[in-house]
C-alpha cells in the first residue's frame, strides 16, 4: 500500500501529544477517515488541518466531540451555500 499520502496515528499522537483514542473518537463520528493496514493506522495528510481544528475545539476550548460533530457539519453547510452563492453570482454576472 503506498503510504506517501497518509501520516501513522501513533507518530501523529506522540507529535501533538493527545491520546489515540481521540482520533478514534473523531472516527466514530465519521470525523474523520482512518486507512488501516497489517501494521499500523494512518489518517490521510489532507485532513490534518481539520484534526488539528478540532484538537484546538476539544482541549483548548473544552467542547466535546458532540459540539466538534455539529460545528464541522454546520461548517460544512456553509461552504456549500458560499459555493451556491458564488455559482449565482457568476451567471449573474454572465447576463448583465
Amino acid at each position: 500500500m503506498d503510504t506517501t499520502h497518509l501520516i501513522s496515528i501513533q507518530q501523529f499522537c506522540k507529535h501533538y501529544q493527545v491520546p489515540i483514542t481521540f482520533i478514534s473518537a473523531l472516527q466514530e463520528y465519521e470525523l474523520v477517515e482512518i486507512t488501516i493496514t497489517e501494521t499500523d493506522q494512518f489518517i490521510k495528510t489532507t485532513q490534518l488541518n481539520n484534526v488539528e481544528k478540532m484538537m484546538r475545539l476539544h482541549y483548548d476550548l473544552d467542547i466535546n466531540l458532540e459540539g466538534i460533530d455539529a460545528i464541522y457539519n454546520l461548517l460544512q453547510q456553509v461552504e456549500k451555500l458560499q459555493g451556491e452563492v458564488l455559482n449565482l453570482r457568476n451567471k449573474l454576472n454572465t447576463y448583465e
